[in-house]
């Protein structure tokens, strides 16, 4: 992470977190002077992380927390016009919304980010997604991610991709995997 500070159009890069779960991710991003709209179904969940954006000490006038639905979060953010400099996603598997929708990551996944690519603001940082779904590989995030950032009109020379596998080292000298990532970082125009 970098300074957050001067990036945005108020000078404040305006971070969205899919599916934010404990806020890990928030208060990352919240620590370095971000402002951030953290999303997630679980209210319980989204509770934990008001708690751990408090006890790291950070501003709460700059975080957003919804419990919703991700993807009607999404599609609500589009109807409105907003714009984030940088999204985090980190989908399940498998998952239900508010209102008992079935979350998918095989059938869902692409959608979603097509329309979050659209919620990119005119000078985007980045876009990062991690799966921990067993048997998707990072070249299949890291595909859906470049697909759908050139639908919206971003061309190669516009950002880089790196995609990578997650795992966990053990005692014996070897990681273990547990899932992928792929991040979109964007130059700068």
């Amino acid at each position: 992470m970098y300074n957050a500070k001067g990036c945005g159009e108020d000078g404040t890069l305006k971070v969205l977190n899919l599916f934010g779960y404990t806020g890990g991710a928030t208060v990352a991003c919240a620590f370095v002077g971000a402002s951030v709209t953290h999303v997630d179904a679980s209210k319980g969940m989204t509770e934990v992380a008001k708690r751990n954006v408090e006890l790291n000490g950070i501003d709460r006038s700059r975080m957003r927390y919804i419990v919703d639905d991700c993807g009607k979060f999404v599609a609500r953010e589009l109807r409105r016009s907003k714009t984030y400099d940088a999204i985090i996603m980190d989908p399940p598997s498998y998952g239900r919304g508010t209102n008992g929708e079935v979350w998918k990551i095989e059938q869902h996944l692409d959608g979603l980010v097509a329309d979050c690519c659209k919620l990119l603001s005119k000078k985007p940082k980045f876009f990062l997604i991690n799966s921990y779904t067993t048997g998707i590989q990072p070249t299949v995030i890291k595909n859906i991610l470049k697909r759908n950032l050139d639908k919206v009109g971003l061309k190669v020379k516009d950002y880089e991709i790196e995609a990578y596998e997650i795992g966990v080292p053990t005692l014996e000298g070897i990681a273990l995997p547990c899932g992928c990532s792929a991040m979109a970082t964007f130059n700068k125009k």
